[in-house]
């Protein structure tokens, strides 16, 4: 419903399960597809769950989206001319963790999430559910290797921060440049060795009470609000 009442985004085709019951929400969305003159199609429950990979949740309603701000790092440089602060994801594989780390970078200061097509959970119905619709609202920048991807930023004078607890420097206290990428690791493991010996300067967000580590959505929050 809140992307079809959103006209700046392009919409191709609504899709709606034909056992689906008559509803006042159903007949809302009906009617914002035919203002907009997007297709509306019917399929049998089975098949409408095919289309949104997600049977448990999409309530019988599937909607393709056209991602315009889903780009690569060549469109994202060569629109960008001034600086940046951008977000890495090392290998985060919780959906719902990531769809909250968008969430917070749309409403924060980050200017965009370099995402890995390999080896983070790909953009899907649960990704966008938990980002609240923000994914539409900031630029993703997909990769299909993240060292060569953040390679070529540094080599465009971009500045990589690691989040470490081994770091000693402290997250506010670090002096961040016109172009700056911080990367969060995986869950579990934290940043890849691989992309640790690219970073330039670990950071480090001081714990109280022997808390070992923040959730990495949280993380991400802190830094997004970051002056």
């Amino acid at each position: 419903m809140e992307a079809l009442a959103d006209s700046s985004l392009v919409l191709r085709t609504l899709h709606l399960s034909s056992s689906n019951r008559p509803s006042q929400q159903i007949d809302e969305m009906i009617c914002l597809a035919n203002d907009r003159k997007i297709e509306i199609r019917y399929h049998d429950k089975d098949a409408l769950s095919r289309i949104s990979k997600n049977a448990k949740q999409d309530q019988g309603v599937a909607l393709d989206l056209f991602l315009e701000h889903y780009q690569s790092e060549d469109e994202f440089i060569a629109k960008t001319n001034n600086g940046y602060r951008l977000i890495a994801l090392d290998g985060i594989v919780n959906p719902q963790n990531i769809g909250m780390i968008i969430r917070s970078c749309a409403a924060g200061k980050i200017d965009g999430i370099i995402l890995s097509v390999k080896k983070s959970a790909k953009i899907s119905p649960l990704i966008i559910k938990a980002s609240a619709g923000t994914l539409f609202r900031l630029p993703i920048i997909k990769s299909a290797d993240l060292a060569k991807t953040l390679e070529h930023f540094k080599a465009q004078q971009a500045k990589i921060y690691t989040l470490s607890s081994r770091a000693v420097l402290h997250y506010k206290e670090a002096d961040y440049g016109d172009k700056t990428i911080f990367v969060l690791g995986n869950e579990s493991d934290g940043v890849s060795e691989e992309i640790e010996k690219l970073s330039d300067f670990a950071i480090a967000i001081p714990m109280e009470r022997g808390v070992e580590s923040l959730n990495v959505a949280v993380t991400a929050s802190l830094l997004a609000f970051m002056h």
